[in-house]
């Protein structure tokens, strides 16, 4: 089709083909935008190959005029009449200016009436351009570049550039025009700025070319002039909305995305920009569906500006805003879509007048332009995003809204990211802490304090966990352990560890035995939840894996047992000297099976301090495990120092990077029970035994001052003695225990647990230990070295 040229079509073209500059004559024409085409060839806008003189023109460097086959962008062909003017010296490789070509040709300014017509073409060209002298002062210019430049040719006529306007740009331009005219070759030059006759900034794109006469010298020089602040601001908008892609959604954080949403808009497109969120959002949950009609409350999340402080805002981070039913904030949620507003719109003046600080806030700053984006991901609403300008004088245009809604677009699906993620987290957190104690039991032979922190990673949290178990006879059972894995699964595996650690402690099994027994678990898990494989129904996946590390501390003995199945070894501080770690077996991680494990029992002083820990603590990025236990033997310098600070202490000595894995320190003190508070009888394994046994227990009761507790003590003590002698064998020993209860305690050389059953009406026997369970708070059983012992707890008398 036939094509009308605009007026202000120009298009300038390098030496290389590719095109410089494209007006907005030209995006009329091919409706291409200038960030479309700028660098492009010229020839991919060709639709047909140029006729063959505009081809021999170009080669030769002279002027051409021709009809050109053009390529629209929606693909249709379009036809025009261009000519092409070279901007330099004709040579092997000029600058071209494309413009359209005028229907009367001019062939020389010596045919009757050329002079003129050469005259009004350039007076009436729209674009500036100006002459100067061999001296580099104005000569002469036309209608647009007088505008630009807010005064007359006659009062500029013999001026250079820098008398004309003696400030910057104005002096690197008279710099670039005498260079011209010394080098006789043209110079590009581009600047941003506000003209001296122009209220508002633009983006020039300006050639300096020598005027030379038929022997080559230089006369003088002409200045012409683009206008290619679309350009510009095409870039721009490239540039925020790469700078966008790279800098939003570095962190699953709902807080820091929003902040990133608001740095990057701030300076390469607005002036201010706050961030909302709904509040459902802003805490990590689901988003609650918008009630129409009704008022919506948000959250300030983020705000910038490119003034220091944020004078401009009217709320803090953190705070809660109200969007009044009808207001412009509530209808562009409504809506889910991005709107446009002036402070003089009818629905934008009750909204800022409704509040004094917004109204002071807009007028001391001249808020002139706002724009108002939802933010929204995979179909809900999220929050709202408001773009305010104070100093860009410029209004928000509509390709403005566009790249406000394509960075928002882009920003939303990163904060539902990190919403999901912190929703998901925190419930695994949850879950996890549920698990783990959430106090240590009050112990009189030890004192306990511990720490648990989940990694700060974007990883799931871990299965590392504690524990703390009173067992009979005043000793207490220390337990640490780490789970293979991270998230949901491994926390659920680490409960049902913990939980079976604590079964097995009150059947009193001891360390070696229980952590073989929690081995066969593992197996069985990892049995369970591994990947169905046919004909291997009893193989291991090995996707389930845990170490652990359990001691039984005894206070009476002050000996303590321990074992560890893959762990990493315990330290102990002693009251008098350094921290050091303890020799203990390693065993093997549990889950493998087959390989046993060895217990070692160790002395420790009264005041000793027991440190157990999972591999997070000392194995942390940028050292190795043995630096990490280092910086932990010496951070447990002091014994004597409280637990509580000596557990902070720790971390902030271990802790030299960010932890990539869940830690637990578990610190425990150890005391011993004073002779006072235990006496031991040895009992000969005969009947009348069980009387003196009796009588010497309430003698020690009246001597504690607990003779209330005697009658329900000579009961349990008659019977446990009694079935030691029955069934039991020789040595047969007595204990009483003054603790937090007191506790009773028969031990004989027979390995044979008793049970409790009920007997018949006429059994003789079978109703000792019922008796005892039902005045005793506890009771149980243990296995020894040389036997068993039977033990009975009852509460101290007030």
């Amino acid at each position: 089709m036939e094509g009308r040229v605009p007026e202000d079509l120009a298009v300038v073209v390098d030496a290389g083909g590719a095109v410089l500059v494209w007006s907005a004559g030209a995006r009329r024409l091919l409706g291409y935008e200038p960030a479309e085409v700028v660098g492009r060839p010229a020839r991919s806008l060709l639709a047909a190959d140029l006729p063959a003189s505009a081809r021999r023109h170009l080669a030769a460097g002279h002027r051409w005029s021709t009809e050109v086959a053009l390529r629209h962008r929606d693909g249709d062909r379009v036809v025009v009449r261009l000519q092409g003017t070279p901007l330099a010296d004709p040579g092997p490789r000029p600058l071209w200016l494309v413009t359209g070509a005028a229907q009367t040709t001019v062939t020389g300014r010596d045919q009757p009436g050329a002079a003129a017509l050469w005259d009004l073409t350039l007076a009436q060209l729209p674009m500036p351009v100006a002459i100067y002298d061999r001296e580099a002062r104005f000569v002469a210019a036309n209608d647009v570049m007088s505008r630009i430049m807010g005064r007359p040719a006659a009062e500029m006529r013999g001026l250079t550039l820098w008398e004309i306007e003696p400030s910057f740009p104005f002096d690197e331009y008279d710099r670039l025009q005498r260079q011209v005219l010394r080098t006789g070759r043209t110079v590009f030059h581009e600047q941003h700025g506000q003209a001296p006759g122009e209220t508002r900034e633009h983006s020039w794109s300006m050639y300096f070319s020598a005027l030379k006469d038929e022997t080559g010298t230089v006369q003088g020089l002409s200045a012409i002039v683009f206008d290619t602040t679309e350009q510009y601001w095409a870039r721009r908008h490239l540039a925020v909305l790469n700078d966008a892609s790279m800098r939003i959604g570095t962190t699953l954080d709902v807080i820091r995305t929003a902040e990133e949403l608001a740095e990057v808009a701030v300076g390469g497109f607005a002036d201010f920009v706050t961030v909302d969120l709904l509040e459902s959002v802003a805490l990590g949950d689901e988003p609650e569906p918008l009630p129409p009609g009704r008022a919506v409350t948000v959250r300030r999340t983020a705000q910038r500006s490119v003034l220091p402080g944020c004078p401009e805002a009217v709320a803090d981070p953190g705070e809660p805003i109200r969007y009044p039913a009808g207001t412009p904030p509530l209808r562009a949620l409504l809506a889910g879509r991005g709107t446009r507003h002036t402070p003089g719109d009818p629905g934008m003046r009750e909204w800022i007048t409704s509040s004094q600080a917004r109204a002071d806030s807009v007028a001391r700053h001249m808020i002139h332009s706002v724009l108002m984006v939802p933010l929204r991901a995979r179909g809900v609403t999220l929050g709202l995003v408001h773009f305010l300008r104070h100093r860009t004088p410029e209004s928000f245009t509509e390709d403005d809204q566009r790249l406000a809604e394509e960075i928002v677009a882009r920003a939303a699906v990163s904060v539902d990211n990190a919403r999901r993620y912190t929703r998901e987290r925190r419930t695994a957190l949850a879950l996890q802490r549920s698990l783990l104690p959430g106090r240590p039991p009050g112990l009189v032979a030890t004192e306990v304090a511990y720490r648990y922190l989940p990694t700060g990673s974007g990883e799931d949290v871990g299965g590392d966990w504690f524990d703390v178990i009173p067992l009979s006879g005043a000793r207490v059972a220390l337990v640490v352990g780490d789970v293979v894995g991270h998230g949901i699964r491994a926390s659920a595996t680490m409960g049902r560890l913990r939980t079976a650690v604590r079964t097995l402690a009150d059947v009193d099994l001891a360390p070696d035995e229980l952590l073989t027994q929690l081995d066969d678990l593992v197996i069985r898990l990892d049995r369970e939840e591994g990947p169905d494989v046919p004909g291997r129904a009893e193989a291991t996946s090995g996707e389930v894996g845990a170490t652990c590390l359990y001691a039984v501390y005894d206070p009476v003995t002050r000996r303590c047992t321990m074992a560890r199945a893959g762990h990493p070894a315990p330290a102990l501080v002693p009251p008098d000297g350094a921290a050091r770690l303890l020799d203990l077996p390693a065993g093997p991680p549990l889950g493998l099976g087959g390989l046993p494990f060895e217990s070692a029992e160790v002395e420790l002083a009264e005041g000793s301090v027991l440190a157990l820990y999972t591999d997070g603590l000392v194995r942390t990025a940028g050292q190795d495990m043995e630096a990490g236990v280092g910086l932990l033997c010496r951070a447990l310098a002091d014994p004597a120092a409280p637990l509580e600070e000596t557990c902070d202490h720790v971390l902030r000595t271990v802790l030299t990077d960010r932890p990539g894995d869940d830690i637990v320190l578990l610190l425990a003190r150890t005391s011993a029970l004073d002779a006072a508070q235990v006496r031991t009888w040895q009992l000969p394994r005969h009947p009348a035994a069980v009387a003196g046994a009796r009588k010497m227990a309430c003698e020690q009761l009246e001597t504690w001052g607990l003779t209330d507790a005697s009658f329900a003590t000579e009961l349990i003590v008659s019977e446990l003695v009694t079935n030691a002698v029955r069934y039991g064998d020789s040595p047969i020993a007595l204990r009483l225990i003054r603790d937090t209860s007191l506790i009773c305690e028969v031990s004989d050389g027979s390995s044979t647990a008793p049970h409790l059953r009920r007997a018949r009406v006429y059994d003789e026997g079978g109703r000792g230990l019922l008796l005892v369970a039902q005045i005793a708070e506890r009771w149980g059983s243990r296995q020894t070295p040389t036997g068993k012992t039977i033990w009975a707890e009852q509460p101290l008398p007030a």
